[in-house]
């Protein structure tokens, strides 16, 4: 039985769908059978990060009414055949599916993959107890503000509540020079706020816009960045490696630090 693993805030706009892609990307790039699953029915997006927008014929909510097959909803990535998406109905609302199928849709994934993720819509509502259905485990996304960190809060008790009890933290779109200058919150500010075993700091980072219009998450991309390389540790992280957090002293020392590691020769 494959390991399910929600992704969530609270918040909505801090980064939950780019983690899950990226995260499912990498996991599949370590030869791991990955489903990705989109939770957000009604807004689903999902399938536009990871370039399978066209590919889409049937959706969870067409499993359930038994119109169609598991495997015929499952949309293989033509760059990764390990890597699968089931897709959100986006003409549906979040009622459209209740806890109990969500539970029984995700478990029956798992069985077949190693690592099932499930990106969670925002809010704590139906769509909250709908992506959590199932789940063992939790990441929690959350960037530096207090409005994001209070409802990454809120949603640490609830799993808890609903007996999720492993849960790690990822802190999305840190910059340094905001840190350093007391303008955000820094990674020990939100770990002291939520208690939280952190997992991974990705910084704020251009190129996730780029990828995301493209429809190919950082992992993939040729040109190295440092979003795409925090997302690849923290798939490392997950699978039990002991990776250490990317150095986040200042952008300019951090961009030239990293330049400077990829021109070194090998060996």
């Amino acid at each position: 039985m494959g390991r399910v693993i929600v992704v969530t805030s609270g918040k909505g706009g801090v980064g939950k769908t780019t983690t899950t892609a990226n995260i499912g990307m990498a996991l599949a790039q370590r030869n791991r059978r990955v489903a990705v699953v989109d939770a957000d029915f009604g807004l689903r997006n999902l399938d536009l990060l990871l370039g399978l927008e066209n590919r889409v014929v049937y959706t969870a909510v067409e499993v359930l009414a038994g119109e169609c097959r598991l495997e015929q909803a499952l949309v293989k990535d033509k760059r990764r055949a390990n890597l699968v998406l089931l897709p959100a109905a986006q003409n549906r609302t979040k009622d459209a599916v209740n806890p109990a199928q969500m539970r029984q849709l995700v478990l029956a994934i798992a069985k077949v993959y190693d690592y099932v993720l499930v990106d969670s819509p925002a809010g704590i509502e139906m769509g909250f107890q709908n992506a959590i259905a199932g789940a063992q485990e939790a990441l929690i996304v959350t960037t530096p503000e207090i409005s994001a960190v209070r409802d990454a809060d809120r949603v640490i008790g609830l799993l808890e509540a609903n007996n999720i009890k492993r849960a790690s933290l990822i802190v999305n779109r840190i910059r340094p020079k905001m840190v350093a200058a007391n303008d955000m919150m820094s990674i020990d500010d939100v770990q002291e706020i939520l208690a939280v075993p952190l997992i991974g700091v990705v910084p704020d980072d251009e190129k996730v816009i780029v990828s995301t219009n493209r429809g190919e998450p950082l992992v993939l991309s040729g040109t190295p960045s440092m979003a795409g390389t925090a997302f690849d540790n923290i798939a490392r992280r997950i699978e039990g490696e002991k990776v250490p957090l990317l150095e986040l002293s200042s952008d300019e020392s951090l961009f030239t630090r990293f330049k400077t590691f990829l021109k070194k020769p090998l060996g």
